[in-house]
């Protein structure tokens, strides 16, 4: 049965039981201090202030029996698929690979790649490991979404304009049709956020739609 979730630019119109939830790169590093984003210079606390509404939208998935997929940015410890060009951009005192307070940055396994707690997977969910910013590239994600027969996807997470935003370009490349979810992504630039949810929506929903957390989980709760 096809229904709307009040969205912009306008109406998102899904069918529930080929919609899914993709909640990007939730992680230590990026969310708590003393990681990787905070190494940067950058204030961690926007992105852990989401966290609250991640979760809603987490539950609300769950209790309606929907696929919830997680991605982590990570490397191989052998930083065998980490390009040059990413390791050594930017300049920060710490750089994927190195030892921070959390293990290795951005090492699979490492404390500090892991999922934040409050928003970990339960069993069942699938998590994919990504090297890149899109989840598309050099991972299963889309023989995944193939073998659920999703076609359309709900995105949570960090950063809107980068993770985030990269990702919901290769879905929609790839004709699925992609909902962000305000309240339950962040920048640790509020004008970059801003930007990049103007971006998505623009032209008719040119990347995608985006809706406020309360109106995508009263539709999936009684769908």
């Amino acid at each position: 049965m096809m229904v709307e979730i009040k969205a912009q630019p306008f109406a998102f119109p899904t069918r529930p039981d080929q919609l899914a939830l993709i909640v990007i790169d939730m992680q230590r590093d990026f969310a708590e201090p003393g990681g990787f984003g905070a190494s940067l210079g950058n204030d961690v606390s926007r992105v852990a202030k989401i966290v609250p509404d991640v979760k809603r939208l987490l539950q609300g998935f769950r209790d309606a029996g929907l696929p919830v997929i997680h991605t982590m940015e990570c490397h191989k410890p052998d930083l065998s698929d980490l390009p040059p060009a990413k390791r050594d951009r930017g300049k920060p005192s710490l750089r994927i690979g190195d030892d921070g307070p959390m293990g290795r940055i951005l090492i699979a396994g490492e404390a500090g790649t892991a999922i934040l707690p409050e928003l970990a997977p339960i069993d069942g969910e699938i998590v994919v490991e990504k090297p890149g910013k899109g989840a598309f590239y050099a991972t299963e994600l889309g023989d995944v979404l193939k073998a659920k027969g999703i076609s359309q996807l709900v995105f949570a997470g960090v950063t809107t304009e980068v993770c985030v935003q990269t990702t919901m370009r290769e879905a929609n490349d790839r004709g699925y049709e992609c909902l962000l979810a305000e309240e339950a992504t962040e920048s640790y630039f509020p004008e970059f956020k801003e930007a990049a949810i103007a971006m998505i929506r623009a032209q008719g929903a040119i990347v995608g739609w985006t809706a406020h957390v309360d109106d995508i989980l009263e539709v999936i709760g009684h769908a």
